[in-house]
């Protein structure tokens, strides 16, 4: 049952692509943030809580989620996911490397991690999404940072339009898959 993820910064067009995939039949999960910042919006407060109890509540939500897929049969592709999780919680405190080497080890995902790079032309905030675009170069260099400090290559997904991005991504799947 290979895992795999979609990353990149906010705007990048990961949720679409994520629906494409899911339209070519494979198994999608979605990212937590998202809906722990509508949540919190439906309940009349702020967007985020304080940075380490929402790096909190998106790991908790994250190994949930993962949980669930272990008796998939088939691929499934995340958008974001645990080993991001893990990286937001050790921006706010610290693991030791033994630690969050054990844990990269209870919830593996398939290589490569697919990125989408920074894209301006469909880049737009939204009632989830209040960053700049500024803001989402800065978490998608982030996140290059992050995989690479795991060992988790990288593969870059183009710039095209979303059918021709699932596309892209399910042929680079079928290949490692074969």
């Amino acid at each position: 049952m290979p895992r795999y993820i979609l990353t990149g910064g906010p705007g990048a067009g990961k949720t679409t692509l994520l629906g494409a995939l899911a339209s070519l039949g494979y198994a999608t999960v979605e990212e937590s943030a998202r809906a722990i910042i509508a949540e919190r919006l439906d309940a009349g407060m702020s967007p985020r809580p304080q940075a380490t109890h929402f790096a909190r509540e998106i790991l908790r939500r994250d190994i949930e989620k993962y949980e669930k897929t272990r008796d998939v049969p088939d691929s499934v592709i995340f958008d974001r996911g645990v080993v991001e999780a893990f990286g937001s919680v050790q921006e706010n405190e610290s693991w030791p490397r033994l630690e969050l080497e054990r844990m990269l080890a209870a919830y593996p995902f398939d290589r490569p991690v697919f990125i989408l790079p920074p894209w301006p032309e469909i880049y737009t905030v939204d009632t989830e999404r209040d960053q700049s675009f500024q803001d989402a170069v800065n978490v998608y260099e982030k996140v290059v940072k992050w995989y690479s400090h795991c060992a988790y290559p990288l593969h870059e997904v183009p710039c095209l339009p979303v059918e021709e991005r699932a596309k892209y991504v399910h042929q680079v799947i079928s290949c490692r898959d074969a």
